[in-house]
């Protein structure tokens, strides 16, 4: 039987069990002992980490070639036109070569939205919106990278869903012990 641990990573939460800095890590949250999280998400990014004791599946989940998708709600400065979308939507040039194409979509703010500490910067003169991008590979920072090559910077980036599981049902901070 495999373990699987579903949490809800908040913001500034290192997704590693320790810290030489004295950094919040998963560590604060998670007690459970031989996990390892299936893939990264940055301290400054939020929501779902897969963390299993199971090697193969840790691999299946955050290998790029094996092409689990994962979805992004990702709230940017500015209002992305429909063709910068659709570059998203075709595969973006980035430093470290193209990326596949995303599936993308405006949303509204997300129905399960918490707050952030710190929260979002905001500026009266400039407008946010969210998307939703949903990816198969994940190159370093790729999200925030990508709408910064359509010219609007990510804000806020909480990772909804990785393969089937999602942070529905998950508060900030929170975990859910599966048994597979």
């Amino acid at each position: 039987m495999s373990k699987i641990i579903l949490f809800n990573k908040p913001f500034g939460v290192l997704t590693q069990f320790t810290d030489s800095e004295g950094r919040k890590t998963l560590a604060d949250f998670i007690k459970e002992k031989g996990v390892y999280a299936a893939g990264r998400l940055d301290k400054d990014s939020e929501g779902l980490l897969v963390l299993t004791d199971d090697g193969k599946l840790q691999h299946r989940i955050a290998h790029p070639k094996k092409k689990m998708s994962k979805t992004y709600w990702v709230q940017v400065e500015g209002e992305p036109e429909e063709l910068a979308l659709e570059n998203m939507r075709q595969g973006l040039e980035l430093k470290d070569g193209m990326t596949k194409p995303a599936k993308v979509s405006r949303m509204d703010e997300p129905y399960l939205l918490w707050k952030r500490d710190p929260p979002v910067r905001y500026r009266k003169s400039i407008p946010d919106s969210w998307l939703e991008i949903t990816i198969s590979e994940g190159k370093n920072r790729q999200v925030r990278r990508m709408t910064a090559a359509i010219g609007h910077p990510t804000l806020r980036l909480i990772r909804y869903r990785v393969g089937s599981w999602t942070i529905d049902g998950l508060d900030n901070g929170e975990l859910r012990v599966l048994t597979v």
